[in-house]
């Protein structure tokens, strides 16, 4: 408690000693109980109230600050109030809050959706426009008290549930009836997380995997482009969430988390999307016979720069499927591992981001001599790399902040590399159509901190050029935000 303080409270105590003192004197001592005078030990015993006051006021708020700034890794630290990305970070609140994140996607496109119809050249030519509603989040946290806090997220994906028809372009067309992926609602996040100290929390629930620059980051503000980067978001789930336990904390510029968390679904591994099907869900209850490990580790310096290193590992996939019999004797363990490594830069009026992916499969091949699953539970039943590669660079300048003006103009661009067969096990055939690389150019608009319209061009390159390319022109409106507080 700083000197001003310390005399504004010894005035106030000062001045109730004086109104008992007054209500307790009879009218006749009056005169003489206006001025009061303190003795030695009751200035000592004023005092020792001042310091209990004062190391309360302290432990309140460590208290709130702790588990405000530590409330996700998606928190952005006090001292970068000022930078591009500081909108993302969760205010501060003392009991509960209610808010969300959303998007409204509009694209052209100058090709097929067909490219593996095995003409030879890729996906046609055909003009063709789609409107779609992404993702609408509503998010809700509420402190019980003592350090316990419950955190939610809701998902609503383009348009929420519902029956429809789906198409799938393999390499020849089929359509089935979907009634998940009409339009899904997911319980992205459901945790209960308990703060012993900013540096050591436990959280329990389901909750984001933070592996890979989007997932640890996943909002709608914090990438430039009107959709979230091609590559990461085709081999991984995105957002990816699981239900398990976590430790994480942060001390010292460091965020930390490692989580023990649900494993994936062999079945659900495929050539296109590779394990980003595996998760479970397709049941009711998720299997926890084997389950997987997450960690990711970040560092924060003063100068906007922002490192991250993140993976994944889980031993025994064959254990979480419905069909153990078959996977056992088909010899199938299935081991899964992700590693990343990401940097965000974003001081100066420049916005600069990148991630690299790197993952690898155990016994693919046996896996893809596994007999098809089901078609009720929507597995993709093709062939699964052994190992596979992403990575993305985008650079953007936000033109008007660097004129002084209190609105943003950022344009930007962002070049990506992705391969879901990069490489494939004995026995199955590399498809190179799989192989992609892509440049965006575009402009965010930002007439407020947490309200965004993008604009982007895309050209996709397919096998760097040996089939035909791919040409996306998209416009979206996204905006993230608490809005109740209190």
């Amino acid at each position: 408690m700083n000197l001003s303080k310390k005399i504004f409270a010894i005035a106030s105590l000062v001045l109730m000693t004086t109104a008992a003192a007054q209500a307790q004197t009879s009218d006749a001592t009056s005169a003489n109980a206006e001025t009061v005078v303190l003795t030695k030990e009751q200035f000592d015993q004023l005092m020792q109230r001042l310091d209990k006051l004062e190391k309360a006021q302290q432990v309140q708020t460590d208290a709130t600050t702790g588990a405000t700034k530590l409330n996700t890794l998606d928190s952005i630290p006090e001292k970068k109030t000022k930078d591009f990305f500081a909108e993302a970070e969760k205010e501060p609140f003392e009991k509960f809050r209610f808010g969300g994140y959303g998007e409204i996607l509009a694209q052209y496109m100058d090709y097929s959706p067909y490219r593996m119809n095995g003409n030879g050249k890729g996906a046609s030519k055909q003009n063709r426009g789609e409107f779609s509603l992404p993702r609408f989040v509503l998010a809700f946290d509420y402190k019980f008290g003592k350090g316990w806090e419950l955190s939610t997220e809701i998902e609503f994906e383009y348009g929420g549930t519902g029956t429809s028809i789906e198409a799938e372009y393999g390499e020849g067309i089929e359509y089935e009836t979907e009634i998940e992926y009409g339009g899904e609602v997911a319980l992205e996040q459901f945790h209960i997380t308990k703060t012993f100290t900013p540096a050591a929390r436990l959280r329990m629930g389901h909750m984001v995997v933070p592996v890979g620059i989007t997932n640890a980051h996943h909002e709608p503000i914090n990438f430039l482009g009107t959709t979230r980067p091609e590559g990461e978001s085709t081999l991984i789930p995105c957002t990816w969430h699981e239900t398990g336990i976590a430790f994480l904390g942060s001390y010292k510029g460091f965020n930390y988390e490692f989580m023990v968390v649900t494993g994936l679904d062999p079945y659900g591994f495929g050539s296109q999307n590779w394990i980003q099907d595996g998760s479970q869900g397709r049941i009711e209850i998720d299997k926890f016979s084997n389950p997987a490990m997450a960690a990711r580790l970040e560092y924060e310096t003063k100068f906007g720069l922002r490192a991250g290193l993140s993976g994944y590992y889980g031993p025994r996939t064959a254990d979480n499927t419905e069909r153990t019999s078959t996977t056992s004797s088909y010899g199938v363990n299935g081991a899964v591992g992700v590693a990343t490594a990401d940097l965000q830069y974003t001081a100066n009026n420049v916005i600069a981001r990148a991630n690299f992916i790197y993952g690898w499969i155990q016994d693919a091949d046996k896996i893809n001599s596994l007999p098809s699953a089901s078609k009720i539970l929507g597995y993709p039943n093709d062939n699964v790399a052994s190992q596979v590669m992403s990575y993305f660079v985008e650079v953007g300048f936000d033109v008007t902040k660097a004129c002084g003006l209190d609105y943003s103009i950022i344009p930007f661009v962002r070049y990506e590399y992705y391969n879901s067969m990069y490489k494939v096990a004995s026995g199955t055939a590399y498809d190179p159509r799989y192989n992609i690389s892509l440049v965006t150019a575009g402009i965010n608009y930002r007439p407020l901190p947490n309200l965004v319209i993008k604009a982007d061009y895309t050209h996709r390159w397919v096998d760097y050029g040996n089939y035909n390319s791919e040409n996306t022109v998209s416009l979206a409106v996204a905006y993230v935000g608490w809005f109740i507080s209190k």
